[in-house]
């Protein structure tokens, strides 16, 4: 009946925009694997989800880029929004009209600091997106004219996911890494967050007057972190307090920006705490398991990457986890299902379905 609700509202609130805006808003991605739609495939790296078994729950039943059985955050955000899911900015098919429905600028192995992800060598890092994403506001400045342009970005919706891999693929790493000799923990969650706020200022004054930012999972609960960390399947503790630093912080600065610009234009997610409640109970939401991966190999399928040789679980929506990392569909759909209906416990200052209501009185 829950889900019958949410699926109402989300309904409800995408045909309220239709009838606003004479069509759904568009909708602008940036961030990293957790919400790439496939940049990553027209770039030459390793952090690359373009060959089977991705996608196989894919309306296609092909393998996208998303790091997913099937659909992943954006795509259940664009279906509220009744839009057709957005195209990777990179994608020689985002042209003309398509050019309206909005892009994804997100790539698989980014974080906040350019030095995270290295070892993906070519993807396109948090600054190079925002400039991805001012040349793109140029080319629809040619198709439809500046003063629409202007209007058809500022009415957007922008979705930005970043900061597990500033733990995950930087700081944890390996033992000693450069950062964490460089700072201890607490140290570096308020760098990594005062070096997030820059970027979020910068979206701002980009054009961005609604967005929808979330925070890292539960970075010491995914399978590749079982594997590599724990030893009766309790969560990695480093990791988990990462992530609990972190979160918080993000909630103050997205409170300090609106209070500086004077709106509030940014929406805070705590996918933290959407996640833990099907990862702590995970029967309760439908799931067999929380730890075991559905695709991957070794403990938890924890280890490596999800290829056509790894172990594969008959049926994705028991399992919370896709693959090591990544969420699967339904665990993405139940984390949407949150930032759209979830109470202050979940969202500041308020949820996605509101603000989208909001908006659309506005028009």
């Amino acid at each position: 009946m829950a889900r019958c609700m949410v699926w109402i509202v989300m309904a409800i609130v995408g045909s309220s925009l239709i009838g606003a805006t004479e069509g759904a808003r568009a909708f602008f991605v940036f961030g990293d694997s957790l919400v790439d739609n496939g940049n990553n495939n027209f770039l030459a790296t390793t952090a690359r989800a373009d060959a089977p078994p991705y996608g196989i729950d894919y309306p296609t039943r092909r393998p996208t880029g998303r790091f997913s059985n099937g659909l992943n955050i954006p795509d259940f955000i664009s279906q509220a929004l009744g839009a057709e899911p957005t195209l990777p900015y990179l994608d020689p098919e985002l042209n003309g009209d398509r050019l309206l429905v909005g892009a994804n600028f997100a790539s698989a192995g980014i974080g906040i600091l350019n030095d995270t992800g290295i070892q993906f060598v070519n993807i396109i890092r948090i600054y190079r997106q925002l400039q991805y994403f001012e040349e793109y506001q140029q080319r629809v400045s040619a198709l439809i004219g500046s003063e629409e342009a202007q209007r058809l970005v500022n009415g957007a919706l922008v979705l930005i996911t970043l900061g597990g891999n500033d733990f995950v693929n930087n700081y944890y790493l390996i033992p000693y890494s450069a950062r964490s000799r460089q700072y201890n923990l607490p140290d570096y969650v308020r760098y990594l967050i005062s070096e997030y706020k820059k970027v979020l200022r910068r979206l701002y004054d980009i054009g961005a007057r609604r967005v929808l930012v979330t925070g890292t999972g539960p970075l010491g609960c995914v399978p590749a972190e079982l594997a590599q960390r724990s030893r009766n399947g309790e969560c990695a503790t480093d990791l988990q307090e990462a992530a609990a630093l972190f979160n918080p912080q993000l909630v103050q600065i997205i409170g300090q920006l609106n209070s500086e610009i004077g709106s509030n234009i940014f929406i805070g997610a705590n996918t933290q705490q959407m996640s833990n409640n099907f990862i702590t109970n995970p029967t309760a939401y439908g799931f067999v398991t929380s730890k075991v991966a559905c695709c991957g190999q070794g403990p938890y399928n924890g280890i490596g990457l999800c290829t056509v040789l790894s172990n594969l679980c008959p049926n994705r929506d028991a399992y919370a986890f896709w693959d090591p990392f990544h969420p699967s569909e339904r665990a993405n759909s139940i984390i949407v299902q949150q930032i759209l209906s979830g109470t202050t416990e979940y969202m500041y200052p308020f949820n996605l379905s509101t603000a989208l209501a909001l908006d659309s009185m506005k028009n």
